[in-house]
């Protein structure tokens, strides 16, 4: 995978939960240290748009979805476990 690939997320949440915010918080840091400007995140309340939560059969927040690039990816939790992240998503390549 290219240096210059560009990464998408999809980070579903509730409202301002407390682990909602901590895993917002936590893909911020992951996206500024590992994918400096390569990446685009885009935070979805479920409180608000239930149906697409529903359309991507998400059943729990926070959950984040890597879009691109393929295979999508998802984890579930406040994205606190760093390398479990990393290994999750498939994004451990590139940071070694």
């Amino acid at each position: 995978m290219s240096r210059r690939t560009k990464y998408r997320f999809r980070l579903y949440v509730a409202g301002d939960a407390p682990n909602s915010a901590q895993a917002q918080a936590n893909l911020m840091a992951l996206c500024q240290t590992n994918l400096p400007d390569r990446y685009e995140i885009e935070v979805v309340d479920v409180l608000k748009t239930p149906i697409l939560a529903l359309n991507d059969n998400v059943l729990m927040t926070p959950t984040l979805l890597k879009l691109s690039p393929t295979p999508i990816r998802r984890i579930v939790g406040s994205l606190s476990q760093m390398q479990t992240v990393l290994d999750t998503l498939g994004l451990q390549a590139i940071v070694e």
